[in-house]
């Protein structure tokens, strides 16, 4: 059994009373307003269910992380970042980009956890600056981005998609490359967030990054110059 935490009060459990198996279930219950979800993301917690069931609530260990030290670029993809015509921008298409996240098919996964309530969610973060997304562009179509919660130094990542070869590796660079972040929480192990430099944390190391990172302020994201103007340096590296 998990605990079950009151919709008008939702306070969570010590984190390291998740389950090991499934691995980071924490609690069930709550809410999804704004301020529910900027405490859960402080304490290193993050909603992931799907349609039809309560709200569940999670912190697994260990974490898959991102740092801009460890952030890697195949050659290929340096010269794809050098020579596409594909633009990068900020928060110019949040609703879009949960919206297309959520409707991608992925493989060994049937349906959503983006459900519509999560959608509402998030933009309703957007609207208040906690919420940031990222898009890629093949001039006027989106065909790719990821979206996420900022807060203070830490860019906690929700979601991306890619309709073409390498936007969602895109956009993912572009954040890297705004220099605010210095701590990107990947939640789960993937080969694809591997194959980026992405490295396993434990729970207990990274709880204690986010206290050292994370304040409550609202972060100002803005990416929106040409890929190969703000990736030149790194792509030459």
């Amino acid at each position: 059994m998990i605990p079950w935490i009151d919709e008008q009060n939702p306070i969570f459990p010590p984190t390291e009373l998740a389950l090991v198996e499934p691995d980071g279930l924490l609690c069930a219950g709550g809410n999804l307003n704004i301020e529910t979800l900027v405490a859960a993301y402080r304490q290193g917690i993050f909603p992931w269910y799907s349609e039809g069931q309560p709200i569940l609530w999670w912190s697994p260990d260990p974490r898959m992380v991102l740092t801009p030290e460890i952030f890697h670029l195949s050659r290929s993809m340096k010269r794809f970042v050098k020579t596409t015509k594909l633009r990068v921008t900020s928060n110019s298409a949040f609703p879009e980009v949960i919206s297309a996240c959520a409707s991608i098919a992925r493989a060994g996964q049937e349906g959503t956890w983006i459900t519509d309530e999560m959608q509402q969610a998030y933009c309703d973060l957007h609207q208040k600056g906690y919420a940031h997304s990222v898009e890629v562009w093949n001039q006027s179509q989106l065909v790719g981005g990821l979206y996420g919660i900022a807060l203070g130094k830490v860019f906690f990542g929700e979601s991306m998609f890619s309709l073409t070869s390498n936007a969602s590796k895109l956009a993912l660079t572009g954040l890297v490359s705004s220099g605010l972040f210095e701590l990107i929480d990947c939640q789960q192990h993937t080969p694809h967030l591997e194959s980026l430099g992405a490295k396993l944390m434990s729970r207990h190391v990274f709880l204690a990054r986010v206290n050292e990172l994370v304040d409550n302020s609202p972060v100002s994201l803005v990416i929106s110059q040409e890929t190969s103007s703000w990736m030149g340096n790194r792509a030459s590296e």
